[in-house]
C-alpha cells in the first residue's frame, strides 16, 4: 500500500511540474511579438520576416513587428537580439553572417550557439556561378581549366571582405587548385557591370541579385552552389555534381530566440512559422525572391548552425580572410 501510495504521489508531483510549461504554452502570446531583422529592409531575411510575420499574426491572434537594426555586418542588430528578454516577445532572423561573423570579428557581444535558442531553419539563399560569356568555357571543369591556362585573366569578383561571395569564391579556390585574383566590390550592383564588360571573368552571386542576367544571356551560369539543384535554375548543375565534391556555400539562416526562452515557447514558435512556411502564397512570395524555404526542428537547425561553424572555420583560417 505504502508502494502505491508513493508512485501515485510521484505521478502528481510530475503531473504538477508540467503544469506552468503548459500554461505557458496555453496563454503565449499575450502582446506584440517583435522580429528583429539585423540588415536594412528589402534583403532576403527582411523579406521572409515580413511575409511569415503576415502570417503570425493571424495564426498567433497578436501583432508581429518587424524591426530593422542594420549595421556593423549585421553584428549590430544580433546583439540587440541575444540581449533581449528571454520571453518569447522579441525573437529574430539571421542569415549568413550568423555563421561566419565569429570568425572574423574580435569582441563580438554574441555567441552563434550560446546566445540563442534556434527555432526554425527557415531558408538557402543558393549562389550562382555567374561567367563572363565569352570564356570559352561551358561548365565548371572547363573554367577551371581555362582559369589555370590563363591565371593573369582569372579574376573573381567578391562583395568585399568577408562577404558570403567571398567566402564562396575562398572555397571555390580551394576545392579548384586554381590561382585566382579576388577583386572586391561594394555588392553586387557595383560588381556586375565588370563581370558584363569581362573585366572580371567569374562572380559568384545570390540567384536573387544574378537571376535577371542569367535570364537574359547577359553572363552564363556554370553551376549552383547549394548541394541540390535548385527550383529557379533546374537545368544549371551544382559544383558537386561537376567535381567539386562537398563544395556547399549557399547563405542560409533562420529564427531564433534569445537565450533561456523557454522550451514550450520555442515549440510554438517553431510550430507555427512551419505552419507558415508550407503555405501557398508563402511559398510562392519566397521562391519568387530565389529563396528556397527549408523548415524543421529547432534541434536540426541548431546541428546545422555547428557544423556551419566548422564548415567555415577552416575556409577562413585557410584564406587568413578578415573582414575590413
Amino acid at each position: 500500500m505504502q508502494r502505491t501510495t508513493l508512485i501515485r504521489a510521484l505521478a502528481v508531483s510530475a503531473s504538477l511540474a508540467l503544469v506552468p510549461a503548459l500554461a505557458l504554452a496555453q496563454a503565449y502570446p499575450t502582446r506584440a511579438i517583435k522580429i528583429i531583422v539585423p540588415a536594412p529592409p528589402g534583403g532576403a531575411i527582411d523579406t521572409i520576416a515580413r511575409v511569415v510575420g503576415d502570417k503570425l499574426a493571424i495564426s498567433m491572434g497578436q501583432p508581429v513587428i518587424v524591426d530593422n537594426r542594420p549595421g556593423a555586418s549585421n553584428n549590430l542588430g544580433t546583439e540587440v537580439l541575444a540581449k533581449s528578454a528571454p520571453d518569447g516577445y522579441t525573437i529574430g532572423i539571421v542569415g549568413g553572417s550568423h555563421n561566419t561573423n565569429k570568425f572574423l570579428f574580435k569582441n563580438l557581444g554574441w555567441d552563434p550557439e550560446k546566445s540563442f535558442e534556434p527555432i526554425v531553419y527557415t531558408h538557402e539563399v543558393p549562389l550562382v556561378f555567374a561567367m563572363y560569356p565569352q570564356i570559352p568555357a561551358r561548365t565548371l571543369p572547363e573554367f577551371v581549366a581555362w582559369m589555370k591556362a590563363n591565371p593573369d585573366q582569372a579574376k573573381v569578383a567578391t562583395s568585399g571582405r568577408g562577404s558570403a561571395q567571398e567566402m564562396a569564391a575562398e572555397m571555390f579556390r580551394m576545392a579548384s587548385g586554381a590561382q585566382m585574383l579576388l577583386v572586391p566590390y561594394k555588392g553586387s550592383s557595383a560588381a556586375h557591370p565588370d563581370l558584363l564588360a569581362g573585366r572580371t571573368a567569374l562572380y559568384i552571386d545570390t540567384i536573387s541579385a544574378i537571376q535577371s542576367q542569367v535570364k537574359a544571356g547577359n553572363v552564363r551560369a556554370l553551376a549552383v552552389s547549394t548541394r541540390k539543384r535548385i527550383l529557379s535554375l533546374p537545368d544549371v548543375p551544382t559544383a558537386d555534381e561537376q567535381g567539386l565534391k562537398g563544395y556547399d556555400a549557399n547563405t542560409n539562416g533562420g529564427f531564433l530566440a534569445p537565450a533561456g526562452t523557454p522550451p514550450a515557447v520555442i515549440t510554438r514558435l517553431n510550430t507555427e512559422i512551419n505552419a507558415a512556411l508550407k503555405l501557398p502564397d508563402v511559398k510562392a512570395k519566397l521562391e519568387a525572391a530565389g529563396i528556397e524555404i527549408q523548415g524543421g526542428t529547432p534541434q536540426e537547425y541548431a546541428a546545422l548552425i555547428k557544423s556551419d561553424l566548422a564548415k567555415w572555420a577552416k575556409v577562413v583560417k585557410a584564406a587568413n580572410i578578415q573582414a575590413d
